[in-house]
């Protein structure tokens, strides 16, 4: 593939040091009826792996070019993403302070002070707290005046915004995966991936559309409902598009949503994503986690049922990561 993604133009903190292994799932293939591949982005390595750190690549890069000293992020009290970015942060000399939201009410003292919290802790990141999970815009206010308020201390800091309305920087790390999914082969018939911030989803559909590729990407929704979510991701690919400077090549009709396993909403794990984990777990012994991934494989015999995935083709699974979330929820997982 040498069709150039524009993504070039823009610096990247260089993170991800190798390209993710792609392996066929070989049990889960003859169980399912399918020629079965899963992407290994578990495997980016830097602070837990996961797809945040093809994200922070570009954000990072940004900070780096910018002179910052601090990086502010908000996200879930278990977000991989805050997680991600304070391993970040850490490997590039500076100070991350974590904005933890409460989008999932009602959990247990384990939730709260284990798994990501946990490992932000040993990382060294500073937490800060807004109450409010489902308020994009309002969260990111927050960490704008916090910013302002380091300014006037004598620091540099550098926000990593959540909402919609801001620049989707942290998509272009999943319009590279496109190329490196494509380069590596071999050529599939559908792709399965996680759809919340619309940033991995969004990304590499974009780069796939871009190189020419008319793979179907199915966005298994993690965080909402699939209409708002395919309105979402209408939203991404044309703010990547702006950002790159070119015409978008994602029409409508590729945006491809599944609601299918999000029940009981985010965060919470219902009896589809806890079957898909303990499938993956004791037929290919690797793991998923209950936020993104558990859901997201769920996808694949949901699809299948309902005859958007064909027996007998050719499917990409992308793991995204998030394996330390297990430990927050370890009271719901138990068996």
């Amino acid at each position: 593939m040498t069709k150039d993604l524009g993504t070039e133009q823009f610096p990247k903190a260089r993170l991800l040091a190798n390209r993710t292994p792609l392996e066929r799932l070989d049990r889960l293939s003859e169980h399912f009826g399918l020629d079965l591949w899963i992407k290994r982005d578990d495997l980016t390595g830097l602070g837990g792996g996961g797809n945040k750190i093809r994200q922070l690549d570009y954000y990072m890069g940004a900070a780096l070019a910018d002179g910052a000293d601090t990086i502010l992020i908000t996200g879930a009290v278990q977000s991989n993403y805050v997680r991600s970015a304070a391993a970040a942060a850490a490997r590039l000399g500076m100070q991350a302070i974590l904005q933890l939201e409460d989008r999932v009410p009602g959990m247990d003292d384990t939730y709260r002070t284990s798994g990501n919290v946990l490992l932000c802790q040993i990382l060294g990141a500073e937490h800060m707290f807004y109450p409010e999970g489902e308020d994009e815009a309002g969260a990111d206010r927050a960490l704008y005046a916090r910013a302002e308020a380091l300014r006037t201390e004598g620091r540099r800091p550098y926000v990593i915004p959540l909402g919609l309305d801001a620049k989707p920087l942290g998509a272009l790390g999943y319009v590279d995966a496109a190329r490196e999914i494509l380069d590596q082969g071999p050529e599939f018939d559908a792709i399965v991936v996680a759809s919340g911030s619309g940033a991995t989803h969004g990304g590499l559909l974009y780069g796939l559309r871009r190189l020419g590729s008319q793979v179907p990407v199915h966005g298994i929704c993690v965080r909402r409902a699939a209409a708002a979510q395919s309105e979402r991701l209408n939203v991404v690919t044309t703010k990547i598009a702006a950002l790159l400077g070119q015409d978008n090549p994602v029409t409508p009709s590729d945006i491809l949503t599944w609601d299918g396993a999000l029940a009981p909403g985010y965060g919470r794990m219902g009896a589809q994503a806890r079957e898909a984990m303990t499938l993956m777990a004791r037929m290919e012994g690797l793991f998923l986690d209950p936020v993104y991934t558990a859901k997201t494989f769920a996808g694949v015999p949901g699809l299948l049922a309902e005859g958007q995935l064909r027996p007998g083709s050719r499917v990409l699974f992308v793991h995204t990561g998030g394996i330390p979330a297990l430990f927050a929820y370890q009271n719901d997982i138990a068996v």
